[in-house]
């Protein structure tokens, strides 16, 4: 019975063979040119081993095969001749077309360059687009020859045979998948490493892996004062920065450089107190004053009032110059604004106590004017010290401007009438000194003389 069973399915098996069949058979021996397969027919089948694309030592005897029947004849050896590489195209086709509709990725062989793309292996031959062959346009399309790689497929023609794949795509696809698993897993105060991309008045953008750009902020890349990002970063620059922020939602990363280092305004009021004396270089000088560096990150203003005692300096450069190291004293910290301010005034002995001695108030004392301006003339008493003779306090006589009376290098008699040792001013008067019998006129003229005696005396020296 069982002999029966067996041949009559011996006989539905062979009948069922046809040439064009698609059917599996087990490898039976591997020569240098052909595979000897088991196809379960009256004799077994052949095939070419170069359709197997494999070497010869990675076809095991009795692993499965798919194969075509090319015919039932056979050959001049006695086997049924087979073709391993129809079998391959018919299954291919099947992989590409579930590929194609569920949208998956393909790997391939980009193995020749063809007039507006290449010719890819992907188990079948497809083509791909030269603007779909990379991200960015290839400068040396060549390079691409004989690399693998994924494909996507951007469109299929099963009756056509005409299949056309995108290795831009995939590229895409998977910058953005590594883009956010990157973002999702990246951490607040994590170090990483990017690319200066690009920079603005305001900042620096840095690019890291899979095309991720954050913002380095001017204020976040020195705790010391810079104006410009280009002071610290060119374009192109490898730079390692903190993670401040992330917004995976909008994928939107912020950057610092300077809290890879301690605030040097930490602990400001300690390493510089209040009265304490301190060196220092000079970075900047402007109109109000000149900006001190005490350490990487530390700059405070000296401002021109705390020059010297004096008051006269118009411009800071009359006393200090770019580079100069300086000796200073702190006069006062603000921590939270990062503020810091010097005196250069408060190391030298202070002249007002003294002056206020030597001019009390109402004490005549000569003078030599060194400055006419429209509201007064500047009267020197000494190197270093004036006061201002108000246009009101010149004469009780009705003038327009205080040129009409006085002259630059006139000396003359003035009347000590205010003196306001905080804020470092005299106040000076003329007509004060006016009496009775002795008009304005005869006085200057006296002052006049007695200035061009003293000029003779010297020149008679």
């Amino acid at each position: 019975m069982s002999k029966i069973d067996v041949g009559k399915l011996l006989e539905e098996k062979i009948a069922g063979f046809k040439p064009g069949s698609l059917i599996k058979g087990r490898v039976v021996r591997v020569t240098s040119d052909d595979v000897v397969i088991d196809i379960g027919y009256k004799s077994e089948g052949v095939a070419i081993r170069e359709e197997f694309k494999r070497e010869i030592d990675e076809i095991v005897p009795g692993e499965e095969v798919d194969v075509i029947v090319e015919s039932l004849e056979p050959d001049v050896s006695g086997l049924v001749p087979l073709s391993k590489e129809k079998a391959d195209v018919i299954l291919n086709w099947e992989k590409v077309e579930k590929c194609y509709e569920q949208d998956e990725t393909i790997g391939g062989f980009i193995f020749r360059s063809v007039k507006g793309g290449f010719r890819v292996d992907i188990g079948v031959i497809a083509f791909l687009p030269s603007s779909q062959a990379d991200t960015a346009p290839l400068t040396n399309p060549q390079s691409l020859v004989g690399t693998k790689s994924q494909f996507k497929i951007l469109s299929l023609d099963a009756l056509r045979k005409n299949i056309v794949v995108s290795r831009r795509k995939y590229l895409e696809e998977e910058k953005e998948v590594n883009r956010k698993k990157y973002l999702a897993e990246m951490q607040k105060n994590q170090l990483v490493t990017g690319s200066v991309r690009n920079i603005v008045d305001y900042g620096a953008f840095i690019e890291l892996d899979y095309g991720i750009v954050g913002l380095l902020h001017l204020n976040d890349m020195s705790w010391g004062k810079i104006s410009y990002p280009s002071q610290v970063l060119s374009i192109g620059q490898k730079v390692e920065v903190v993670v401040l922020d992330i917004d995976t939602e909008k994928q939107v990363v912020s950057f610092g450089l300077k809290q890879k280092t301690p605030n040097p305004w930490e602990n400001i009021e300690e390493k510089y107190p209040v009265g304490s004396t301190v060196e220092g270089k000079v970075v900047n000088i402007t109109d109000y004053g000149a900006f001190i560096k005490i350490e990487e990150g530390v700059e405070g203003l000296l401002h021109i009032s705390e020059l010297s005692w004096t008051g006269r300096i118009k411009r800071p450069s009359e006393i200090v110059a770019m580079g100069d190291n300086v000796t200073v004293q702190v006069i006062d910290i603000k921590k939270d604004e990062q503020k810091i301010s010097f005196s250069l005034r408060e190391l030298e002995p202070n002249p007002w106590p003294e002056i206020s001695e030597k001019y009390p108030v109402g004490s005549i004392v000569k003078g030599k004017v060194y400055n006419v301006t429209d509201f007064g003339a500047f009267v020197e008493l000494e190197s270093g010290i004036d006061g201002l003779l108000h246009i009101s306090n010149i004469t009780d006589e009705s003038i327009k401007h205080p040129s009409e009376v006085l002259r630059k290098g006139q000396k003359l008699e003035v009347m000590i009438l205010e003196i306001d040792a905080e804020n470092k001013r005299i106040s000076l008067g003329l007509k004060q000194l006016e009496e009775p019998g002795r008009d304005k006129k005869q006085r200057l003229a006296e002052a006049d003389k007695e200035e061009y005696d003293e000029s003779a005396d010297t020149e008679g020296l």
